[in-house]
């Protein structure tokens, strides 16, 4: 009766989301732990099975920061942003690229789901002019969704890696994949648009769980940024949440993926979890 009663809260969300998009952006921290990740792909593919639209875009920090220890270096960052050089862009790219995107798209097939790769030529950018020089670290000047799309009508799930193509150089650039998963949500003009990372949501005070914010509306976003509440690791997520709500994007969430089925329990029940961020 339990299993019966779930279900039937769920169906009239599944009946208003059929065919819809969603875009998850899945943080690198998240699939640092198997049971994580495992749990996120186990709601992707159901979403798909139900006739959701979903879009994957993943960070990857945590694996590139230990490829680059592996090849005897140490990982630079300077105001949270990676610094990138020539070696270290070529790490990068091959991280995303051959380790976790093809993870997340082999996990994906094997549970039944029809997903792809999308490496680049999605996503065109410049470097980022900033002192001191970040390298290889690129700012979004356009973004073209049209394969994307192709994937999502032939019912494909596409893995989108946060990568730019140079518009002056055809050089790649390590673009934020907050801000990369935002900008593409724009273009797509997604239904939802949900950031899975290690941590409930927005939080008034970091350490205390129990302070979770479960809606904001824009209209507070500038006095959280200054009173501190919004900071850190934090401020990237906030504001491409901003962006994709200003460009029409609906409702977008940050979802806690240390939770089991936490993107279930966001799109199908009417509580929810996390932070919902609406206009």
């Amino acid at each position: 009766m339990a299993k019966a009663s779930v279900l039937t809260e769920a169906l009239p969300y599944i009946l208003d989301f059929k065919g819809s998009v969603v875009l998850v952006k899945i943080g690198g921290s998240v699939m640092e732990i198997e049971s994580n990740l495992d749990s996120l792909v186990n709601d992707v593919a159901f979403l798909r099975a139900v006739g959701i639209k979903v879009v994957i875009v993943h960070g990857g920090g945590k694996a590139i920061s230990k490829a680059i220890k592996e090849s005897g270096h140490e990982p630079v960052f300077v105001e949270g942003q990676r610094v990138t050089d020539e070696a270290t862009m070529e790490i990068v790219r091959r991280t995303l690229n051959n380790v976790v995107n093809t993870d997340i798209v082999r996990r994906l097939l094997a549970k039944g789901a029809n997903a792809r790769p999308i490496h680049g030529n999605w996503m065109f950018g410049a470097k980022k002019i900033e002192s001191p020089d970040r390298g290889y670290v690129g700012e979004i000047v356009s973004v073209d969704p049209r394969a994307v799309n192709e994937m999502l009508d032939a019912g494909i799930i596409p893995v989108v890696t946060p990568l730019a193509t140079g518009v002056d150089d055809a050089h790649l650039y390590n673009v934020n994949a907050d801000i990369a998963a935002a900008a593409l949500a724009k273009a797509l003009k997604v239904r939802k648009f949900a950031l899975v990372s290690d941590v409930p949501g927005l939080l008034r005070v970091p350490s205390d769980p129990s302070t979770l914010l479960s809606t904001l509306h824009l209209e507070s976003v500038d006095r959280l940024k200054a009173d501190g509440t919004i900071s850190g690791g934090m401020l990237p997520k906030i504001v491409s949440c901003e962006e994709a709500i200003r460009a029409g994007v609906k409702k977008v969430h940050l979802v806690d993926g240390r939770m089991a089925h936490s993107l279930l329990l966001e799109i199908f029940t009417r509580e929810g979890v996390g932070t919902e961020i609406t206009e």
